[in-house]
C-alpha cells in the first residue's frame, strides 16, 4: 500500500472533533454543582432572613460580584488549561483582577477608620467558620468541575486542579452571600477570600490524581 493511501485510509477514519464538548461539559457542570451548593447552603445554614431587603442594598451586590468575577474569570482559566497547550494569557489579570480591587477599598476603609475599629472589621462574627463554610459549600462543584476537566485534556494538572477548584470555591461563596450576615469589605477580602484559597489548595494537591489521562 502506499504512503498516500495509507493516510487517506486512516484519516476517513477520524471522527471529526466536537467543538462544543467544552462549553457543554462546563455548563453542565457549573449548574449542577451551582445548585448543589445552593441547595447545601439552604439545608446547612439557611438563607439570611432579610435577604429581601438586602436584594436592594448596593453593597449586597457588590458583595456578589467579588466571587461571581472571580467564577468567571477562573471559568475561563479552567477553559484555557483544558486544551492542550493553550495559554491562559490575559486569565490570570481577570484572575487578580477582583482580589485586588477588593483588597484595596478594603485597605481605604481600614485607612479611614479608627484604629481601635480595624480588627472588628476585619474579624466581622462569622471569621472562625466563614472559609470552612464556604468549603464545605464548595464539594458539589469541585466534583462537577472535576469531571467536567477530566473529560477534556487538560496538561498541566496541578495548575489545572487549582483552576478548577478556584472555580468551585468562587461559585459556592456566590451561593455563601445568601446566608451569610457579614457587609464588611475588609472581612470579605479576608475570610471569603481564604474560603476560596482551601479548595483551590486541595484541587491543586488532587490535580494530578484526579486529573491522570
Amino acid at each position: 500500500m502506499k504512503t498516500d493511501d495509507m493516510i487517506s485510509m486512516l484519516a476517513a477514519q477520524v471522527a471529526p472533533v466536537d467543538r462544543g464538548i467544552l462549553a457543554r461539559r462546563y455548563r453542565g457542570a457549573l449548574a449542577l454543582g451551582g445548585l448543589g451548593s445552593i441547595l447545601l447552603m439552604a439545608m446547612i445554614y439557611g438563607i439570611r432572613p432579610d435577604i429581601r431587603a438586602m436584594l436592594a442594598t448596593p453593597l449586597f451586590w457588590a458583595r456578589m460580584a467579588f466571587p461571581a468575577c472571580t467564577a468567571a474569570a477562573a471559568l475561563l482559566a479552567a477553559a484555557r488549561l483544558s486544551r492542550p497547550g493553550m495559554p491562559v494569557g490575559r486569565g490570570w489579570v481577570l484572575l487578580a483582577a477582583p482580589v485586588v480591587a477588593v483588597w484595596g477599598a478594603a485597605a481605604v476603609m481600614l485607612l479611614a477608620a479608627p484604629a481601635q475599629a480595624r480588627l472588628p472589621m476585619v474579624l466581622g462574627v462569622t471569621w472562625r467558620t466563614c472559609p470552612f463554610n464556604i468549603a464545605l459549600l464548595s464539594v458539589p462543584t469541585f466534583i462537577a468541575v472535576f469531571w467536567a476537566m477530566k473529560g477534556l485534556a487538560p496538561t498541566r494538572p496541578r495548575l489545572a486542579g487549582a483552576t478548577a477548584g478556584l472555580l468551585a470555591s468562587a461559585t459556592a461563596t456566590v451561593a455563601y452571600c445568601l446566608h451569610c450576615p457579614e457587609m464588611g469589605v475588609a472581612f470579605w477580602a479576608v475570610w471569603y477570600f481564604t474560603g476560596m484559597l482551601l479548595p483551590t489548595a486541595l484541587g491543586a494537591l488532587l490535580g494530578p490524581k484526579l486529573l491522570r489521562w
